[in-house]
């Protein structure tokens, strides 16, 4: 029988419609939009029919992803499937928190809200326009050696093992482009839909502020494993500890890499990506070809998620 990870989709997989079907046809999902509804009023609207340029902005962008997240998730549990680990990307991780019992669904909402809204006003304050790119050809080592070199750009996300994503400013995004085409690497760039320098020292502020707004939150022992982007490994046993992994990921590289293997080495063989789009399921496989991966985002791949995983 497999042994089954759940995995919480990021900033920058959203769409517009994200979840509608979702909240349609499972009821711990509606009633999930329903208490979420009445923290953000029009959160629903703005899910299912609100634009992508809406969608982009990160006060938008982060409660409705996770939402969309654990509904799926919430869906799957419906259906009969139970992880026995997960991890989320970024602003998964609030999701695959609240999954497995560290914090309620309505707590990691509220939470995400803030979250949201440091993280736009640290964008906003950068003295530049931010931007993010994912690096591909590349291993981390090259890229880390590129970037030391260049002011106000960081290795962000370590996503696949020749997939490594900078974040920072434009100029500084632009300036890797010019060193990797003047010294002739054949790197490949693909900007990110994000409107800010994620996991840079720029979110410092953002960090500070949330690390305050987490001092409140009476964590609790997860009933299952959950794997932290700050240091790639499972929570530690004391909840007390949560926090300031939690703050600091804001400003901190995503470890995705070290995460999947750790899980990997745990005996987790079959990952479900939660959450609109299939990028975790594509960095999975680039990471550890022998796993399974599957993605639940709406009506038709939930029903083929849970027909693969019972047979």
């Amino acid at each position: 029988m497999a042994n089954i990870a759940f995995v919480f989709s990021g900033q920058g997989a959203q769409y517009p419609g994200m979840g509608e079907s979702l909240s349609r046809i499972s009821p711990a999902a509606a009633a999930l939009y329903d208490r979420a509804e009445a923290l953000r009023p029009g959160i629903r609207a703005l899910s299912f029919s609100g634009t992508a340029e809406e969608l982009k902005e990160t006060v938008n962008t982060q409660p409705a992803l996770y939402l969309t997240d654990l509904a799926a998730a919430l869906a799957l549990k419906e259906a009969g499937i139970e992880p026995a680990a997960a991890a989320g990307f970024s602003l998964g991780e609030l999701p695959a928190l609240a999954l497995s019992g560290a914090i309620s669904a309505d707590e990691g909402f509220s939470l995400v809200l803030e979250r949201a809204r440091l993280m736009a006003k640290a964008s906003h304050d950068m003295p530049d326009t931010p931007a993010m790119a994912a690096v591909l050809r590349l291993s981390p080592e090259e890229i880390e050696a590129i970037v030391s070199d260049i002011d106000g750009v960081w290795c962000a996300n370590y996503n696949a093992p020749e997939q490594t994503v900078i974040s920072g400013t434009a100029t500084g995004v632009a300036a890797f482009r010019a060193a990797c085409e003047k010294a002739g690497i054949g790197a490949r760039l693909v900007d990110l839909p994000v409107s800010g320098a994620f996991h840079t020292p720029y979110m410092k502020e953002a960090s500070e502020a949330f690390a305050a707004v987490l001092e409140k939150t009476a964590f609790r022992a997860p009933a299952i494993p959950v794997y932290a982007n700050l240091t790639g490994e499972r929570y530690p046993d004391d909840p007390a500890a949560f926090a300031p992994i939690l703050s600091a990921q804001i400003m901190s590289p995503v470890r995705w890499v070290k995460e999947i293997r750790g899980l990997i080495a745990g005996g987790i063989d079959t990952f479900v990506e939660c959450g609109p789009g299939k990028t975790l399921c594509g960095l999975i496989k680039k990471i550890d070809k022998s796993v399974a991966v599957l993605g639940v985002e709406n009506e038709e791949t939930l029903a083929a998620a849970v027909a693969a995983l019972k047979s």
